[in-house]
């Protein structure tokens, strides 16, 4: 369970809580150390062979923590709307409905977590938006709208994903 890649994964719990000072090249730090550690942990489960059903689980887990928690953090200091919050996780929205139709449908104890494709693409522009917030850049309601759309993107990919896999 402890492996490379999942300490790169968890590392981003501490990273979140930088954000409780409000100092902008700390809070900068954190994102891009975020950023990194999102980008290589996968790397490294595949190097090393350490991949496992627990990693897959842990790495999109630890990058919701963390964006959740800074947004949080934004949302207290005035530097994000509620709204604009909810729309930069509504992939997370659509995940949860998503698990909801496994749930009802039983297929939820058969179902091999995996990267989604719009989910990585969310992600990296979760992040480039908290860098932008904490710079102080105000993005266009249009900015928000993707962020939505994304989350529409990831619900069908992941509807399609489970509709083309075939019981062994």
């Amino acid at each position: 369970m402890i492996t490379l890649s999942n300490g790169l994964s968890i590392i981003r719990i501490p990273l979140a809580l930088l954000f409780l000072w409000q100092n902008i090249y700390v809070r900068i730090i954190a994102i891009v150390l975020a950023m990194f550690t999102d980008s290589i942990d996968g790397y490294f489960a595949r190097k090393y062979k350490s991949a496992s059903k627990f990693g897959a689980f842990l790495d999109p887990a630890m990058d919701k923590c963390f964006v959740f928690f800074v947004l949080s953090i934004l949302i207290m200091e005035k530097h994000i709307l509620l709204w604009q919050a909810l729309a930069m996780i509504s992939r997370d929205f659509a995940l949860i409905i998503f698990t909801t139709y496994l749930f009802i449908t039983k297929k939820l104890a058969n179902y091999e977590v995996r990267a989604v494709r719009w989910g990585k693409v969310t992600t990296a522009m979760q992040f480039c938006v908290l860098i932008g917030l904490t710079l102080s850049f105000a993005f266009s309601w249009y900015i928000y709208a993707v962020f939505v759309l994304l989350g529409v993107l990831a619900f069908i990919e992941l509807l399609v994903g489970s509709f083309s896999k075939r019981p062994t």
